[in-house]
């Protein structure tokens, strides 16, 4: 079993559930709200956790409540909190709108915003002692791009969730053995509009001859995309009728696709697991409650 090492974000997601988003101007009233620990980072780490993966997490809370119960959750859940540090101010937060089958989210960083590239360098062995490390964009991105280059020098293999999206240099991105956006992002880190399979076949194929490493697209509902030999290839995600929360799922995704790699196993089959995992992962309530076992992927997957 490959040892995964997680750099990101942990937070307390503000969950407000609503009928529908209100127009410009408009109050509504909502149906309820919840407190619950999650992150990128967090919920990362936690989904490669429950699939039985060896994971690490590096993160930082504030020196507040939200911040007692984030680690708290994490060390409840069975991880370890070794390496989550505290810092004086205040834990991250997201406020999430959540509407039947979809989500808003806006996220204040907070304590994450703490990570340096002097910070990460402290980690470097770490670091390079990780048979994956997975990173998202919800720390500072000279922070991320610190991390990379260090795993980059010692044949680290990395994964680059790159959300919330924003433009990267080409030199970040060339450090990523995968990277993994949803089409949004993909546009965003692009610049280009992508409204068929065509262009999303030509787009990954020209990132890859541009960059190097392996993109891989995810579609939502559709599942994942990603190229063979030039050749563009969609996983389908397995038909969910009872969808209860779609937030966490992209981190699910990654989570899974990290674990699928730290064992070893071929692209193709990482994806599909993952795939799988992350479709699984909407049935229910919460990005870290959602998270699946192994044993429930793969029933799922053979159901």
């Amino acid at each position: 079993m490959g040892k995964i090492a997680v750099i990101g974000s942990l937070n307390m997601d503000i969950i407000v559930s609503v009928d529908r988003m209100p127009k410009k101007g408009e109050t509504i009233h909502g149906k309820t709200v919840q407190y619950l620990p999650g992150g990128k980072g967090a919920n990362q780490a936690v989904a490669v956790y429950k699939l039985g993966g060896d994971i690490q997490l590096y993160g930082k809370v504030g020196n507040d409540p939200f911040g007692k119960d984030v680690r708290e959750s994490l060390s409840q859940q069975g991880l370890s909190t070794e390496t989550i540090f505290t810092e004086e101010t205040a834990t991250g937060i997201a406020n999430i709108t959540l509407v039947p089958d979809d989500n808003s989210i806006v996220v204040i960083p907070g304590a994450n915003q703490k990570w340096t590239p002097e910070t990460i360098a402290g980690f470097s062995e770490e670091i390079v002692t990780a048979d994956i490390l997975l990173m998202q964009l919800e720390i500072p991105i000279d922070a991320v791009h610190e991390a990379l280059k260090l795993a980059k020098q010692h044949g680290v293999p990395t994964i680059l969730n790159p959300a919330p999206a924003i433009k990267l240099p080409a030199d970040m991105l060339q450090l990523a053995d995968f990277i993994t956006p949803n089409q949004t992002e993909l546009e965003t880190l692009t610049g280009r509009r992508i409204t068929t399979d065509e262009q999303l076949g030509s787009t990954i194929k020209q990132w890859e001859a541009d960059y190097g490493g392996h993109l891989i697209v995810t579609l939502g509902s559709r599942g994942a995309a990603y190229s063979e030999n030039g050749v563009l290839k969609i996983v389908p995600a397995p038909v969910v009728k009872n969808v209860r929360d779609t937030t966490g799922a992209g981190d699910c995704f990654n989570g899974a696709l990290a674990y699928g790699l730290a064992e070893g196993w071929e692209l193709p089959r990482s994806i599909n697991f993952a795939v799988a995992a992350a479709s699984l992962s909407v049935t229910k309530f919460g990005a870290q409650a959602g998270m699946p076992s192994f044993e429930e992927v793969m029933e799922w997957m053979n159901s």
